[in-house]
């Protein structure tokens, strides 16, 4: 594997490409929106510079990085001579399905396709396709340059020989491949939004506010980063969509939504993407302090 697409040039489809091309990959970074690829391309610029101030890498290589990647608006040519496409869209059964019916008609018949998804099926993206045995899921964590996960998904008629491939190309990137069963969540969104949602909860039910919940989360339990404020820097209604997966798929209340949870996505609170979640956000700052709304000692 030599060339590479990525669809979707958000916060994680820009956190691939750059890794791809980091590791002398040619890769399309491909959107359906010009504006966004712009952005995207400009993370990307960004984040070499960060590794390159760290002393991680030379300011050569971040160029030679750069000339890596070419941008596309949604073209059949962006897609028509890759090796792998990898998906990074929004995470919307329906767009997904799309995206991958409309890859099938253009890339050739030996291109493996995977999907970045964070909880939705694998083998459903399948069988919109005439290769179920080449579709896989990378779940890449984000930062993707830092993170050194990827969750292999293994779809009901992926092949072994493409469980292999996507096995090894990780390796050549330097990430840590895990291969999991295609059901909802995998592993890391099936044990990480519960507890997400049940620290919503705690909050909901007013048994400690947002900085308590996180400080003991962080000392006690040794993360790096509380629930909450974890959550806010997923996106909370990423955390909506994958907890409406858990749910769905296993018929099961324990995964149901936290009401406040569901009331926020509305108010369209999202997080450090809208400026507001259970903390409030500056832009292009890393400053954030706790939401007045969820002060414990607040009366009303």
């Amino acid at each position: 594997m030599r060339k590479i697409a990525v669809i979707g040039s958000g916060t994680m489809g820009n956190g691939i490409a750059h890794v791809f091309a980091r590791y002398g990959y040619q890769v399309s970074m491909v959107d359906v929106n010009e504006q966004a690829l712009n952005k995207g391309l400009e993370n990307i610029s960004i984040n070499l510079g960060r590794q390159v101030f760290k002393g991680t890498l030379s300011e050569t290589e971040k160029q030679a990085a750069l000339n890596k990647i070419q941008v596309f608006t949604w073209c059949p040519e962006a897609v028509q001579d890759v090796d792998l496409v990898i998906e990074a869209a929004t995470e919307n059964e329906d767009t997904k399905l799309q995206i991958f019916r409309e890859l099938d008609q253009y890339c050739p018949a030996s291109t493996l396709f995977s999907s970045n998804t964070s909880s939705l099926s694998i083998t459903k993206l399948a069988s919109v396709t005439t290769r179920a045995d080449k579709i896989i899921g990378m779940h890449f964590m984000n930062p993707v340059p830092m993170m050194k996960l990827v969750e292999v998904v293994r779809g009901y008629r992926t092949s072994s020989e493409t469980v292999l491939s996507i096995v090894d190309l990780s390796k050549k990137l330097e990430k840590e491949p895990v291969v999991v069963n295609d059901y909802p969540g995998f592993v890391a969104n099936r044990i990480l939004m519960p507890m997400i949602n049940e620290a919503i909860a705690t909050l909901y039910e007013g048994v400690a506010g947002v900085e308590e919940i996180d400080v003991i989360m962080k000392l006690g339990m040794a993360h790096p980063m509380g629930p909450l404020l974890l959550a806010d820097f997923i996106g909370l209604d990423v955390c909506l969509a994958i907890l409406k997966v858990l749910h769905q798929g296993f018929g099961n209340p324990k995964y149901a939504p936290c009401p406040l949870l569901t009331t926020m996505v509305e108010a369209g609170a999202l997080g450090k993407k809208s400026g507001e979640g259970f903390y409030l956000y500056k832009k292009d700052s890393k400053e954030h302090w706790v939401s007045p709304r969820f002060n414990i000692n607040r009366q009303s």
